[in-house]
This record gives structure tokens, C-alpha cells and sequence, in this order.
């Protein structure tokens, strides 16, 4: 089936968010005199992302709100040094002025977007809420390729890997599911889920080999994507 549409995920797929993470976080907690409380910087980094792993499941699955999961996280991450703040959500805005500092897209995200723009309809579905994300795209630059196309959980109401989200990205470009490719790095709630919407699957695995499921496509870069063949969003129907 011809893609005339393409939807991708944000964190880890074009933006660089697990880097931006670590160092936002090391840095904090440098700035705020905490950082020797942990074993090393690597320590406190996989602490912070292990926590952010599972308190962010509980969003995904509704079970605590956007801001309460920021502060799970934080109130959580600093227990195991024995801190306690007044204002946990406060400390977490603190952290993401120095994860806003270093972020970054990847390096093919510009050039792919580039080049797929004006050849597919392009659009972002994304597990947060839409200033934040929409914020990342706007200071690495890829804002203007994807436009008003970004689709997020918080204001959607439902979260990935529910279909829906996924099949409101497709109205959102205008587009039936099958011919559109969702794009994402998290193979259970981008890959599978989206398969199992009814959109063509692309897994973004930059580790490489790993094996996968029918009707998933594995990619290692987003430049593999200006290789294959899509049909213009305003051609003919098929």
C-alpha cells in the first residue's frame, strides 16, 4: 500500500530526548548542591530515567495526571538521597531549564523532514502535551516542516497505544490509516500499536538488531525513509 502520509513520534525519534535527559538532570542537581549525595553521575541519571519509566506508565494508562507524574518523579528521585521539597513540580521546571539548554534534534530529523516535506503529509503524534513538544520541534528547527499537525495525549484526552489517538493523527493530515506510516522509537506503544491501528509501521530502532513482529518495518535511521518510494499527498488515488 503507496504512504501518502507520515506521523511521528517525538521523544527519541526525532528529538534527542534521553541525552538532553541525563545531562538536564546531572546538572540540576549540581546546581541545587545534590549531585555528590549519589554513587556517580551515571548513578543518578539511570535512577532518574528508571523512575520516569514507570511513573510515566502510570499517565499513559490514566492513573495520574501530566503534573502528577512530574511530581511522582520527583518527589520519588529525590527520597532515595532523603530530600524533600515544598515544591516538587517547581524543582521539576528547574530541571527542564537545564534540559532545554543541551536539547537537540538528531541528526537526521532535519534532512529527512526536509526532504519528505511537500512530497507526504507529515504530523506528529506524541504521549505529551502539545506546547511542551511543540517547543522542542520549534528550537531544533523542524516546527516549520510538520506545522499545526501535532496531535498530544494530554489534550486528546486518550494516550498511545490506544488506536485512537492514532487514527485522530490520520484525520488530523486528512488521510485514511493504511496509507499513512507512523514513525516511533518504542516498539510495544509506537511499533506494535500502531500496526495493530491500522497504520503502515515503521520501528525506529537506532540500536539495531533486534527481531520483530509481522507487519512492523525496521528502520535505524529517519534518512531510510527519504529512500523509500511515497506517493504525494495531493496525487491521484490509487
Amino acid at each position: 500500500m503507496t504512504v501518502r502520509g507520515i506521523l511521528f513520534d517525538v521523544d527519541d525519534t526525532l528529538f534527542d530526548y534521553s541525552a538532553s535527559a541525563r545531562v538536564g538532570v546531572i546538572e540540576h542537581l549540581r546546581a541545587e548542591g545534590l549531585l555528590e549525595k549519589f554513587e556517580s553521575e551515571d548513578a543518578a541519571a539511570e535512577l532518574w530515567r528508571s523512575i520516569e519509566d514507570e511513573e510515566y506508565a502510570r499517565f499513559r494508562t490514566g492513573e495520574i495526571t501530566f503534573t502528577g507524574q512530574r511530581i511522582a518523579r520527583t518527589e520519588r528521585f529525590l527520597a532515595s538521597i532523603g530530600v524533600t521539597v515544598d515544591d516538587p513540580d517547581a524543582w521539576f521546571s528547574a530541571y527542564l531549564v537545564q534540559r532545554d539548554l543541551v536539547m537537540a534534534a538528531f541528526p537526521d530529523a532535519l534532512p529527512t523532514l526536509q526532504s519528505l516535506h511537500g512530497r507526504v503529509g507529515l504530523g506528529v503524534v506524541s504521549n505529551s502535551v502539545r506546547a511542551m513538544q511543540e517547543h522542542k520541534l520549534r528550537s531544533t528547527g523542524l516546527l516549520p516542516y510538520l506545522g499545526e499537525a501535532i496531535l498530544c495525549c494530554v489534550e486528546f484526552g486518550v494516550a498511545k497505544p490506544d488506536p485512537s489517538i492514532f487514527l485522530a493523527g490520520c484525520d488530523m493530515i486528512g488521510l485514511p490509516p493504511e496509507q499513512v506510516a507512523y514513525v516511533g522509537n518504542d516498539y510495544e506503544i509506537d511499533a506494535i500499536a500502531a500496526r495493530d491501528a491500522g497504520l503502515q509501521s515503521y520501528w525506529l530502532d537506532r540500536r539495531g538488531g533486534a527481531a520483530v513482529d509481522d507487519g512492523i518495518t525496521v528502520i535505524h535511521s529517519l534518512t531510510e525513509l527519504t529512500n523509500s518510494y511515497f506517493r504525494p499527498v495531493n496525487s491521484s488515488m490509487e
